[in-house]
C-alpha cells in the first residue's frame, strides 16, 4: 500500500491500513507526513480566518472582555485601568498569533508521540507485544482524520461566523465563552474526535490482535479520564481566580 493509499484510505478502510502498518517496516512518513499535512492545513486557515474583519473582532472582544474582568477584579484606578487595557490588547494579540503558530505544530508532532505511548500501554494492559513506533504510526495515520475537522471547522467558523463553532454540542451555545469549563466540555464532545479515536481504537485493536471492543474500551475510556482531569482542573483554576 502506497503513503498516498494509506493516508485517504485511513478514512473508509482504517482496518487494511493499520494491517500494513502491522505488518510493515516502521516507517517515520506514517507520522510526519499527516502531522505536517495538518500544520499546513491549520496555518493557512487560521491566516485566512485571521484576514476576516469579523474574526479580528471577535478575537479583540475576547480580549477585552478578559481584560475588564481583571481590571473590574483588581478595582484599578482609571489610569491603571487605561494601561492594563493597553498593555493587554498588545500582548493579546501576540498571543494569538504564538496560538495560532504552535497550536498545530503540538497536534501535529507531538500529539503522535502522546497518544503513540498511550496505545502502547495500552496495549501492554491487552497483553499485545507491539512496539511504541507502531503505535506512533497508528496515531499519525489516524490524525488524518484531524486534517479533515480542522478543514470542517473552519467552514462552520466562516459559514455561521462564530470563531468557537465547531461539529460539537457547542454549536448550540449562542454566547461561547471559552472561559466557561461547562462550554469547554460541550467542546469536547465533538463527531470528528470520536471519530479519530474509533480510529485509533481499530489500529489498537489490529496491532494487539484484541477485539475492537476491548481496545475501544481502552482508547475511550482514557480518552475519557484525561478529559475529566482536565476539565477537574479547568473548574478549580475558575474557582480559585473568582475569589
Amino acid at each position: 500500500m502506497s503513503l498516498m493509499g494509506r493516508l485517504f484510505n485511513v478514512f473508509a478502510t482504517p482496518g487494511e491500513v493499520f494491517d500494513y502498518v502491522r505488518g510493515a517496516a516502521v516507517s517515520t512518513a506514517n507520522w510526519l507526513v499527516p502531522g505536517l499535512i495538518l500544520i499546513a492545513v491549520s496555518w493557512l486557515g487560521s491566516w485566512f480566518l485571521l484576514s476576516q474583519d469579523s474574526i479580528k473582532q471577535q478575537v479583540r472582544d475576547i480580549t477585552d472582555q478578559a481584560i475588564e474582568k481583571q481590571i473590574e477584579k483588581a478595582h484599578m484606578s482609571e489610569q491603571q485601568a487605561e494601561q492594563t487595557r493597553t498593555i493587554g490588547a498588545k500582548y493579546g494579540n501576540i498571543g494569538t498569533m504564538v496560538s495560532v503558530a504552535v497550536a498545530p505544530v503540538i497536534g501535529g508532532l507531538v500529539t503522535p508521540f502522546w497518544w503513540g505511548l498511550i496505545l502502547w500501554l495500552a496495549g501492554k494492559g491487552l497483553k499485545a507485544n507491539f512496539s511504541y513506533m507502531k503505535g506512533v504510526e497508528v496515531t499519525g495515520l489516524a490524525g488524518m482524520i484531524g486534517v479533515l475537522d480542522s478543514i470542517v471547522r473552519m467552514l462552520l467558523i466562516l459559514m455561521l461566523g462564530n470563531l468557537f463553532a465547531s461539529p460539537s454540542l457547542a454549536l448550540f451555545v449562542k454566547q461561547f465563552d471559552p472561559q466557561n469549563p461547562v462550554h469547554g466540555l460541550l467542546a469536547v464532545v465533538n463527531i470528528m474526535t470520536f471519530w479519530v479515536l474509533a480510529a485509533r481504537a481499530i489500529g489498537l485493536a489490529r496491532l494487539s490482535g484484541a477485539s475492537f471492543g476491548k481496545a475501544a474500551a481502552w482508547v475511550f475510556g482514557i480518552w475519557v479520564l484525561l478529559t475529566g482531569i482536565m476539565t477537574g482542573f479547568g473548574f478549580a483554576m475558575k474557582a480559585i481566580f473568582a475569589r
